[in-house]
């Protein structure tokens, strides 16, 4: 970067690396505690659709009411909840209490872009840079957010390993929420949404069709993506060439390995070609490698396509962040990264249920399908974005120094 993270922005990335480590825990540890505490089937789903739903609304009102009730504080109460999310799972509550605790938007089992901690950040780091600082800043949000979430992932098999209750881990929830909040409360003025006249929520106004645009847009990406989430990914790789778990276990952390890189040389070429051709031009192929996968003869060529796959589908994440919040006004980024969030997570669940059912016609091809879909994302964002110009790009930090 041209000139050194601020202090804010560096505080945001420490509260959100000590999230992600939590949501990696709870991503790998969680099926197993529904299993451990003998759940029916019905209960599990209950759950998981509580995940999903809490992140949704959560993530409205985020873009409703975050700027009105003051950034910081949102961030410090999402941590609280996450603290409080934590003790449930920890203390073996009963399914309805673990159903309420689900709905109130703390947990999440994705470590990038989770639910509305992620539209708060967003909003955030885009008020502290600007350009191609922007675009680098985050490039290491994402980039931290997967690493971190490694380490949680690896953590989830500590508790076995030493032979422990495992579901008393889930304090780890709890600490994570704790660190978060405190250093959430640590945050300046800085953070904050322009002013705006008393009782005004933020709402969005010139940009309207623009986010809603997007929405769609990232909605048919995020359906696309579902039918090839990584737990059908292995699945089909151990169906289709009997690979070993031991395998499975090497490639998924050259996944993690190349999804960390491409975060980080996303900006790189950002600067060189621009935001929306970085986007395009790299998921794009990506995509196509991704169709390819179906007809994959062998296990080295299933792997190398998905390796290759991989390196280049991550970098339009962003890109992506850092195109949304330059093309709105300041004080309609919060409700501009929430509500094109939540339209990705909203079709999210969609995907690997229509997946198993594309399956039962031929195994590969779901990647087919999700290729298809998400190749028409990219033409159609190419399409309708190309023509449209980026408005004048300031931090608003720079800009309150100027004054």
């Amino acid at each position: 970067m041209s000139q050194a993270l601020s202090p804010d922005a560096r505080r945001i990335l420490a509260a959100q690396a000590v999230r992600a480590f939590g949501y990696g825990f709870a991503a790998v540890s969680l099926g197993a505690l529904l299993d451990r505490r003998g759940l029916s089937s019905l209960d599990v789903g209950a759950v998981l659709t509580a995940v999903v739903a809490g992140t949704v609304t959560a993530s409205l009102a985020v873009g409703r009411w975050a700027d009105r009730f003051g950034r910081r504080r949102s961030y410090v109460a999402l941590y609280l909840v996450l603290a409080l999310t934590g003790l449930v799972l920890a203390a073996a509550a009963p399914v309805w209490a673990l159903v309420l605790v689900a709905l109130a938007g703390g947990l999440s089992t994705e470590v990038v872009e989770s639910g509305p901690f992620t539209s708060l950040e967003q909003a955030m780091l885009a008020t502290e840079l600007a350009g191609d600082e922007r675009v680098q800043g985050f490039g290491v949000y994402n980039a931290v957010a997967t690493a971190a979430g490694s380490l949680g992932a690896l953590a989830a098999g500590v508790p076995a390993w030493l032979g422990s209750d495992e579901d008393r881990w889930f304090v780890l929830l709890v600490v994570a929420g704790l660190a978060g909040a405190a250093v959430a409360a640590a945050l300046t003025p800085t953070v904050e949404a322009p002013m705006r006249p008393p009782g005004q929520a933020a709402r969005l106004r010139r940009s309207r069709p623009t986010v809603q645009r997007l929405s769609v847009l990232f909605a048919t990406d995020s359906f696309g993506g579902g039918f090839v989430v990584q737990t059908f990914i292995a699945y089909w790789l151990t169906a289709r060439f009997d690979a070993s778990v031991g395998l499975l276990g090497v490639v998924f952390f050259a996944v993690g390995v190349l999804q960390t890189g491409s975060f980080l040389l996303a900006p790189a070429l950002a600067r060189r070609y621009g935001l929306l051709p970085t986007m395009v031009f790299t998921h794009l192929p990506s995509n196509l490698l991704l169709a390819a996968m179906a007809f994959a003869p062998t296990l080295p060529v299933a792997v190398s396509l998905l390796l290759a796959r991989v390196a280049l589908s991550q970098m339009d994440v962003p890109t992506r962040q850092a195109y949304v919040m330059a093309l709105v006004d300041p004080d309609e980024r919060t409700p501009a990264a929430a509500y094109t969030n939540t339209a990705r997570y909203l079709v999210r669940p969609a995907g690997p249920l229509l997946a198993g059912a594309t399956a039962n016609v031929w195994l590969g091809l779901p990647f087919l399908v999700a290729g298809t879909i998400k190749s028409t994302y990219d033409l159609v964002l190419w399409r309708w974005f190309r023509t449209v110009p980026l408005p004048a790009d300031t931090s608003d930090r720079a800009m309150e120094v100027a004054r």
